[in-house]
């Protein structure tokens, strides 16, 4: 039996095509009416085709009268454009149908948003109706694109050998930093199930398990509030673990997929070649003040801590008295700007809570600005040297406690890279940060907590554990980042009982809680564990980046808004009172404000 909807779709027709009786099923995209001829934009997933109904034809009143994003059926003959009316714009462009009959088979009410325009629309409309701003032609695009590298990605992990495999989605809840989302149990009164923020005591376990190279796109929970680049809720990773392996060996595995990608789906732009680059923590922290650093931008941070030591500058020198450090962020070829480019720099450094931004001037005439007066030759001489500036640039410093310099250091340095127009252009930059810290002191608690991932082992293992001081230990942690976005964490694992008690401990937890919290996984080590690492790069950055988007909500199919509701369907929403009995909770509302 023929179909009865379509004989081709609405992005295949071709010249030779024509006189071809044909039958197209689509949504109207656009109508333009020409006194004695109706021109129809039909369109599927596939594309556009022009159609043309003749005033005179029985079905010119119906094509006349449905709405826009109606859905219809037309047959008719396909005919060659005349080449003043082709359009090479469209793959179709060069035939258009003859309609010879219609069948509306569903009305459109008046739109809420247009699709066939790319005009703005507030969020809160495009989300209430996402199916229709799905049809909308970037954002059909951004969802195929997704596919397209899901697809590749997986295709890439099966080729290296790994295997594909599922991880429960209710789990129990464990302390991995973020708000767990929690399920209650009804058939264990009291107890609550948690969705996973990430798959990593499974993917672990399948190590144990005796699996090799295990990855699957994986959905991850967590409760935390929305981010241009964090989804609210839910998100999805390419989670991999593998056995027997080095840091190098993960690396290895992941560079040339996650290159590929970029390279197969970047549109053209250039992506770094392999290997990446890798550079250590506590240097992408000195040169770049931030632990993803967007390379693209060519400035880089120096310590000049020495050269106001001692100097004649009080306000420096007192604070580096009293432990703090100077830091230096270079505005090549500044000299000659206007003063405003110099006092909005430092209204902006008041905006992020620093005093201000100092800097000093080198200009034709010699060093100048509200700090050169205070160092000596020598000492000018010895910033220049630190920092590389040439005749003509300026200096910015950046003078606090170490990660509050290094925190503005890096806002400055992003800002001046945008500000003056330095980042590379049509390029993808990677790099991978190692040798993260495994602890760091938590002001608000006041105690020792782990930095990053608490299951990395540590560099030295139990020895280091034992003998060296929490905070100058490094773990077997590592980021990849691409264009100063973060798209993945991962580690060489702790895969030892008495190791990963140790670590705990020092960040507080008894014997007892770690037994108790991660029981599957040390009993799972005390049977015989192999060393083993992995990583996790972020589905939605990953199409983010690559299809050019600020913001994550373009990439995903049915996003939350940044209150963590769809407003699509409705959630979240309250639920029967009867529901609430058969999981033995009832719901006790917070005190009105005010």
């Amino acid at each position: 039996m023929k179909n009865p909807y379509r004989t081709h779709t609405c992005g295949a027709l071709r010249p030779d095509n024509a006189g071809e009786h044909v039958r197209l099923s689509g949504w109207i995209h656009r109508k333009r009416d020409h006194g004695h001829l109706l021109f129809i934009d039909l369109r599927d997933h596939y594309g556009l085709t022009q159609c043309v109904v003749d005033s005179a034809s029985p079905c010119f009143k119906e094509a006349e009268e449905t709405r826009l994003e109606s859905v219809i059926t037309l047959a008719g003959k396909v005919v060659k454009r005349t080449p003043d009316t082709v359009n090479s714009l469209m793959p179709t462009g060069e035939i258009e149908v003859v309609v010879e009959e219609i069948t509306v088979q569903s009305k459109a009410d008046l739109l809420p948003l247009q699709v066939n325009s790319n005009a703005e629309f507030p969020e809160e409309t495009r989300l209430k109706y996402r199916f229709l701003d799905l049809r909308r032609e970037k954002m059909h695009a951004n969802i195929i694109l997704r596919s397209q590298i899901i697809a590749a990605l997986r295709q890439k992990m099966i080729n290296q050998g790994f295997l594909e495999f599922q991880t429960p989605i209710l789990t129990a809840s464990s302390p991995e930093g973020a708000r767990d989302y929690l399920v209650p149990s009804r058939l264990h009164p009291g107890r609550f199930y948690a969705l996973p923020q990430a798959p990593q005591q499974f993917k672990q376990l399948l190590m144990v398990a005796g699996f090799d190279k295990y990855f699957q796109i994986a959905p991850c929970f967590r409760d935390e509030d929305a981010r241009a680049d964090r989804s609210p809720g839910e998100f999805y990773q390419l989670d991999f673990e593998m056995s027997f392996v080095t840091q190098e060996d993960v690396f290895a595995a992941i560079e040339p997929v996650l290159h590929d990608v970029f390279v197969e789906f970047g549109g053209g732009k250039a992506v770094s070649p392999l290997p990446f680059p890798r550079i250590p923590y506590a240097e992408s922290m000195l040169k770049y003040g931030i632990d993803k650093p967007d390379l693209r931008n060519p400035l880089i941070i120096s310590d000049v801590t020495e050269v106001f030591d001692g100097s004649t500058f009080g306000i420096f020198a007192k604070a580096i008295g009293e432990g703090a450090v100077v830091r230096a962020i270079p505005a090549p070829k500044t000299a000659d700007n206007p003063r405003s480019f110099f006092d909005k720099m430092n209204e902006w450094a008041r905006e992020q809570g620093a005093a201000g931004l100092g800097y000093i001037v080198f200009g034709a005439e010699g060093p100048k600005g509200p700090i050169a007066k205070f160092l000596d030759e020598d000492r000018l001489q010895k910033l220049k040297a630190l920092t590389e500036a040439k005749e003509g640039d300026t200096v910015f410093f950046a003078c606090d406690k170490i990660k509050a310099a290094e925190k503005l250091a890096g806002l400055a340095r992003i800002r001046l890279g945008e500000e003056l127009d330095l980042l590379e252009k049509n390029v993808f930059k990677f790099c991978f940060i190692v040798d993260f810290p495994m602890y760091e002191w938590d002001e608000d608690k006041e105690k020792i907590d782990f930095s990053h991932n608490p299951f990395s082992m540590p560099q030295g293992g139990l020895e280091a554990l034992e003998n060296q001081d929490p905070l100058d230990i490094n773990a077997y942690q590592y980021d990849i980042v691409c264009n100063g976005s973060e798209l993945c964490s991962g580690g060489i694992r702790n895969h030892l009982p008495e190791v990963m008690i140790k670590a705990f401990s020092l960040a507080g937890y008894t014997q007892e809680e770690v037994e108790t919290e991660f029981a599957g996984m040390l009993s799972a080590f005390r049977y015989g564990a192999p060393p083993h690492g992995g990583a996790a790069p972020g589905i939605d950055r990953i199409v983010m980046l690559l299809a050019d988007e600020p913001n994550l909500r373009e990439v995903v199919a049915f996003p939350m808004n940044q209150k963590a509701e769809d407003l699509l369907v409705g959630a979240p929403a309250p639920v029967r009172e009867q529901q609430l009995k058969d999981l033995h909770i009832r719901v006790v509302m917070p005190p009105a404000k005010g």
